[in-house]
């Protein structure tokens, strides 16, 4: 599933799902293009057969201004587009692809206040907060890629554990994010294979397990995936 980040992109990625049976596309916005969101371009592009989920979007305040009247301004504005895109996903009944770095409290609680539970959805890339695992009661799932591979990856390694079986996905976050043996390369959706035997290993089980699992999984939440997967 190729995620949306901004709307230029967006053409290329319908391109591809339309070329091959197996990809799918979400529509939403990154909180850095967040300046660019219109409500119009999701409702042009969500009633498009291979079109799955809305996101990506949520929450980053890893880069926010220095001046404290801009950094609350960016704040404010990745708030409201992030309820923005909640409530678009609950109205065309959408699971979420959702955006979180250095903002796991107020994603969390932005979540749980505007009831994401009724669409769901995966918390991509998940960031080993302790404060996101209560989300997997209110129907969200959690995206494990290339940094559990990592040698400092020790965070993500201790909560795996932690995280409900039924609530583990794969993920690739291509290009980005490469596991190891292959990192610095670019990242593509045959090295999640890589993930998938680290996940096993952590939790000492077979890779085989590991792929029906998180296979069954992403049926359950992208409801398109069955009969293609």
């Amino acid at each position: 599933m190729i995620p949306g980040a901004d709307f230029e992109d967006l053409p290329q990625a319908i391109k591809l799902s339309e070329k091959y049976d197996e990809v799918f596309f979400a529509v939403g916005i990154h909180p850095y293009d967040i300046k660019s969101y219109d409500e119009t371009v999701l409702e042009k592009y969500i009633s498009h057969p291979k079109c799955i989920a809305v996101g990506e979007c949520g929450l980053d305040y890893f880069r926010l201004p220095d001046d404290q009247e801009e950094k609350e301004a960016e704040i404010k504005l990745q708030k409201e587009v992030f309820v923005a895109q909640i409530n678009f996903a609950k109205k065309v009944k959408k699971p979420l692809i959702v955006h979180v770095r250095e903002a796991s409290n107020d994603s969390r609680n932005i979540l749980i206040e505007h009831n994401a539970k009724e669409v769901g959805g995966v918390l991509h890339c998940f960031n080993a907060s302790e404060h996101l695992l209560c989300l997997s009661d209110h129907n969200f799932y959690f995206g494990i890629g290339g940094v559990l591979t990592f040698k400092n990856a020790k965070k993500l390694v201790e909560i795996l554990p932690k995280i409900p079986k039924e609530k583990l996905l794969l993920e690739t976050d291509g290009p980005y994010l490469t596991p190891t043996p292959f990192r610095g390369k670019r990242n593509e959706p045959s090295y999640t294979v890589y993930v998938a035997q680290k996940m096993a290993e952590i939790l000492e089980t077979d890779d085989e397990s590991i792929r029906k699992l998180t296979t069954s999984n992403a049926k359950s939440l992208f409801k398109e995936f069955g009969s293609i997967i």
